[in-house]
């Protein structure tokens, strides 16, 4: 998103990723991976019961002042 700003505050964006891997949730993380298991470090943004196999990366941009977060589905 390079130097976006956020529509709801007017504050920086922050590039990265929403995450689901394997029964963790949603996390958010700065790289794209392909991994089922979560990586240490990734803040969980919603937490799930979630069993599958699979892992999902969304780009976006993320506002840490009022946590909007944009994403771009393709």
């Amino acid at each position: 998103m390079g130097t976006a700003v956020c529509a709801t505050c007017g504050g920086p964006l922050e590039d990265g990723f929403v995450s689901t891997t394997n029964g963790s949730g949603l996390e958010w993380a700065t790289e794209r991976s392909a991994a089922r298991l979560r990586p240490k470090g990734l803040e969980v943004l919603v937490p799930t019961g979630f069993l599958g196999t699979y892992s999902a990366n969304l780009p976006g941009g993320r506002c840490r002042n009022c946590s909007t977060i944009l994403l771009r589905l393709k």
